[in-house]
């Protein structure tokens, strides 16, 4: 029978099947060996056939995917981890403050959303906590990333703003929610389902990092046809299957211009008469997504060579 995969908890998954049914579920051995590829062969979001002869249930099959988000696993470096799959949306939770996450984490996780072709909305959360400062921070970052053409929503989960617009846009849509350690997302999905009662940790105060404290990805119905995603906080984001030699596809302001070259195999790193260089020099591209591509570039071009 198919079902949706709801949560990931190493081995054993939670499935609901076209009946509404939810059942929990295994996977078959040969199933697990033919996705060696991955840590996780089964992941939230995938549409799965099983077995209910078996028992437990066994996932037999794992239909194809229309997309998913991936990174590079933590303890297996030539192995990646598929955080979900099948997704509409994800809504990058960035916060500028306790903890502060930098612009370059958020640049490749944008980069990886752009070539797994998943919109991504860019929610900037904790205003409650900015000074005068931060928010003029926070207004010019809005700008630069609207500008490009991303999405930007500015909330705080103890004020309650801004939780009309993100809510819109969540509707009848599978949303993943994703970002640092700390910066929130699960406060942010309590207060939107606030029957899920998700577990959520205070900020270490010598680190001002998040503390871990969803462990694994689980799929959350919002309504009949709408899903969150939680997803455990990360730390950094590696780029999975993506050339350094096309790395400026996934910088659409860079797409825009590179044609205006003068060599037609510019890098945008060091080649005379580059229209992206110019552009940074001008304004009109922001020099923290250069110093983002530049740093992203240069660490593909040194795994490579290792």
């Amino acid at each position: 029978m198919r079902a949706i995969v709801l949560k990931s908890t190493g081995n054993n998954f939670i499935i609901k099947n076209i009946k509404g049914e939810k059942h929990s579920c295994t996977i078959k051995g040969k199933l697990r060996l033919n996705c060696s590829k991955s840590t996780n062969p089964v992941v939230v979001g995938d549409i799965v056939e099983y077995d209910e002869n078996n028992t437990p249930y066994a996932i037999t099959e794992i239909k194809e995917r229309r997309n998913y988000i991936v990174r590079k696993s933590v303890n297996l470096s030539r192995q990646n981890h598929v955080i979900a799959a099948n997704i509409d949306q994800i809504c990058l939770v960035f916060t500028l403050i306790k903890p502060a996450t930098s612009t370059e984490f958020i640049d490749r996780y944008l980069c990886t959303a752009q070539a797994y072709k998943i919109k991504p909305i860019i929610v900037f959360n904790k205003t409650d906590l900015y000074n005068e400062q931060l928010m003029c921070d926070l207004e010019d970052l809005k700008l630069t990333y609207s500008n490009i053409g991303y999405k930007c929503i500015s909330i705080s989960v103890v004020n309650e703003s801004g939780f009309e617009e993100l809510t819109e846009i969540l509707q009848n849509k599978i949303s993943l929610f994703s970002g640092n350690s700390g910066v929130g997302k699960t406060s942010i999905i309590n207060k939107i389902l606030p029957n899920c009662n998700l577990k959520i940790a205070d900020i270490s105060e010598y680190h001002q990092k998040g503390k871990h404290t969803t462990t694994f990805s689980e799929m959350l119905e919002y309504n009949e046809n709408s899903y969150i995603i939680d997803t455990p906080g990360i730390k950094g984001f590696g780029l999975i299957n993506i050339n350094k030699s096309e790395l400026f596809h996934y910088f659409p302001e860079f797409l825009k211009l590179i044609t205006n070259c003068q060599y037609y195999n510019c890098t945008h790193t060091h080649e005379p008469n580059c229209a992206v260089k110019n552009a940074v020099v001008n304004g009109k591209i922001a020099e923290s997504r250069y110093k983002s591509y530049i740093n992203i570039f240069t660490s593909e071009n040194e795994k490579h060579r290792s």
